[in-house]
């Protein structure tokens, strides 16, 4: 009975497809032309909007994986900062404390070529023009460093040392006072940065009577930036004394260390260089 059933079913689908035959092959040729045009784009449609369809599906896939893929995962060392600050700009990084397992930046191109992490980026725009709206010349001479990079100018350091009649392993002690040994510099983060005055372009102790070092002390905290190595800190820090070296840290860090008088590591309570 089903099998009658399904042959008139296809005997009616037959006719149905005669007749439309039929009717086209009665068409003049203009129709027929008219008839296959429309046909086609129907056809063509219908097939791009399947493509599109399974596209959405495999871009969703792909973003979701990006998403999980590109999540930051480290091991966040607890302060004794503010309620509310962003760990992100509180991570400490020195001789005691490597960069994060896995850490990830994303960063904001500046000009000649040096880029730092897009979140402090307006504050840090902020300041320079603020800077150079008082009749200064700020510079900006480093800032974010590839752990690659660091490596390059670690051992550079530690071969003028020994160029200097140090042995190697001096060398390589006295050149982690100036710069730090990979994977422990600040640049890593994209929060670290050297200025400097255009007038005077050397990373010395000179640049503290600079105009610009002598602005960026007094009111980089205002945009969220401390001076990371202050004198009389070297032995908390583990860097010499640094005019030229700020750290973005937030607006709330950076008043209370710029009003206490005191470096990060003391803010973190790290300055035991314990964990």
């Amino acid at each position: 009975m089903r099998y009658k059933i399904r042959q008139r079913k296809r005997k009616k689908t037959y006719r149905i497809i005669d007749k439309i035959l039929n009717i086209i092959s009665n068409c003049t040729y203009r129709t027929k032309n008219i008839i296959f045009t429309f046909s086609t784009v129907l056809i063509l449609f219908c097939i791009m909007m399947v493509l599109q369809s399974f596209g959405k599906t495999k871009h969703a896939e792909a973003a979701a994986s990006a998403s999980k893929n590109n999540q930051i995962n480290y091991e966040y060392i607890p302060s004794s900062g503010s309620e509310g600050e962003e760990d992100w700009a509180l991570i400490l990084v020195n001789p005691w404390n490597s960069l994060p397992d896995n850490y990830e930046v994303s960063l904001v191109q500046l000009n000649d070529e040096q880029s730092v992490d897009e979140r402090c980026y307006p504050d840090l725009q902020q300041m320079m023009d603020d800077c150079r709206a008082a009749g200064l010349s700020p510079m900006i001479c480093s800032s974010y460093r590839t752990v690659e990079k660091q490596e390059q100018l670690y051992n550079e350091k530690i071969n003028e040392l020994a160029a200097q009649g140090y042995s190697q392993d001096d060398a390589a002690t006295e050149a982690g006072k100036t710069i730090a040994i990979p994977g422990t510099s600040e640049h890593h983060l994209g929060l670290a940065l050297d200025l400097v005055d255009e007038n005077l372009q050397l990373l010395d102790s000179a640049q503290e009577q600079t105009q610009v070092q002598q602005w960026l002390m007094e009111n980089s905290w205002k945009y969220g930036f401390i001076l990371r190595y202050p004198n009389g800190k070297s032995d908390i820090t583990g860097i010499i004394y640094e005019p030229w070296h700020y750290r973005y840290v937030g607006k709330t860090a950076a008043a209370e260390i710029y009003e206490k008088d005191i470096c990060l590591e003391e803010y973190l309570g790290q300055a035991d260089h314990t964990n």
